[in-house]
């Protein structure tokens, strides 16, 4: 195959990839801000679209590294360049077939989990189980399990403090005044260290950890307290009038439910778009220094310029399917529902992420979902949704596995 064509079908692979995660992993963002009408389908679409490009074109080529470098024993293709290409080839089609029929499906499911799965499929077609660094195997099948399980304590615990602290209060607009200001601050100060403490190092925000929180900590302070005097006004002349109480709680967990969930779309873009243009970027590397030494070439721009790109066309495209599934049919969504299952589930991603934890941002939402719906009994929850979720998560593996094999065996017969 030459140069040319390698490139080509790498560059369709890797959009066709990236269009599919933003099909499917848009509801890691935006689900439970639709499902519980903080913002139409629409106003949903477009916010994530400004932040997934933004956080994958900015920053997300720190993030963009070789998926197989970290997830096979390179030595394995030693002499054989094209063989590893080949495979990075099936990974990226088969990995996006299989988030295509489960975004048909409406089912999230993890594309890290879908990317590992296909990466080791061709690795032991290849070179057989000594090519695949087995010590990662047992982190990834237990992040299965930690992943909603963190989400869902999480989650539930945050719910539980809003519902008793306020929607059960006798004056909801009185705790409210009292309250709002100090989930703001949490939720900035939480956000902002996330964002420069996780390593952003695209953008250069990479600072240590007693500088990131005393950043984080300030402008956490500054936006507690504009909060103040902007929600003051509005909950004290709703004081009184049941009706008009509730409606002002429920505007500041939409406007708290929006900017959690514009959080995680830029830090979506930002991490996942690596497994899209990982691969693609890794083919590049090969075909252009001719050896396996894919980390020494810096992602090209055009890259990163796919990925984002692929990523916004496949939510805007298809990504309302898994936002009907996360924000509605696990469990009824409100805005304060919404924001708990939200914030605990960023909040998760974040600490497990610093403990050097592998889990999925998508099983880390779905559980936080179920932790609100938990709050409320059982039978708030769609145990028929969640039995196909659980289905396709285990399914994920063996599946991008089985059908890599089939594709890179396929390219090695035609080429």
């Amino acid at each position: 195959m030459s140069p040319e064509i390698v490139m080509v079908l790498a560059g369709l692979f890797g959009f066709y990839m990236a269009f599919n995660i933003g099909a499917n992993d848009v509801a890691n963002a935006m689900g439970t801000s639709v499902g519980s009408r903080a913002m139409t389908i629409r106003q949903a679409i477009l916010a994530a679209a400004i932040f997934e490009f933004a956080g994958a074109f900015l920053a997300g080529g720190a993030v963009t590294q070789t998926i197989g470098a970290d997830l096979l024993d390179l030595s394995a293709f030693a002499g054989e360049p094209m063989s590893y290409v080949y495979g990075m080839l099936a990974t990226l089609l088969s990995t996006a077939l299989w988030l295509n029929l489960a975004t048909h499906l409406g089912l999230p499911v993890s594309t890290t989990h879908s990317v590992v799965g296909a990466v080791w499929g061709f690795g032991i077609a290849h070179g057989g189980l000594d090519a695949v660094v087995l010590d990662k195997a047992g982190a990834i099948v237990g992040s299965w399990f930690v992943s909603p399980l963190l989400g869902l304590v999480l989650a539930l615990f945050i719910y539980r403090v809003v519902d008793r602290q306020i929607l059960q209060s006798p004056t909801p607009a009185r705790a409210s005044r009292r309250l709002a200001p100090i989930f703001v601050f949490v939720v900035v100060a939480i956000l902002v260290l996330a964002m420069i403490y996780k390593g952003l190092k695209g953008l250069h925000l990479d600072l240590p950890l007693i500088a990131a929180v005393g950043l984080a900590v300030g402008i956490g302070g500054l936006a507690a307290l504009a909060s103040h005097f902007a929600f003051r006004g509005r909950l004290r002349a709703a004081e009184g009038s049941p009706q008009a109480e509730k409606d002002a709680v429920t505007s500041i967990f939409v406007f708290l439910q929006i900017l959690t969930a514009c959080y995680v779309a830029f830090a979506h873009g930002a991490n996942d778009v690596a497994n899209a243009v990982g691969p693609l970027n890794s083919i590049s590397a090969v075909v252009a220094t001719g050896t396996l030494d894919v980390g020494a070439v810096a992602v090209p721009a055009w890259v990163m310029l796919i990925g984002a790109a692929g990523i916004v066309v496949g939510l805007a495209a298809l990504g309302h399917k898994v936002i009907a599934t996360v924000g509605s049919k696990i469990t009824e969504m409100t805005p304060s529902r919404g924001f708990a299952a939200q914030f605990g589930a960023a909040t998760t991603v974040l600490g497990a992420s610093k403990l050097g934890l592998p889990i999925s941002t998508t099983h880390t939402l779905v559980g936080a979902v179920i932790g609100v719906g938990l709050a409320r009994g059982f039978a708030h929850l769609d145990m028929k949704i969640l039995r196909d979720i659980l289905a396709s998560w285990f399914i994920t593996l063996p599946f991008t596995g089985i059908l890599t094999v089939v594709i890179y065996k396929l390219l090695h017969a035609l080429f």
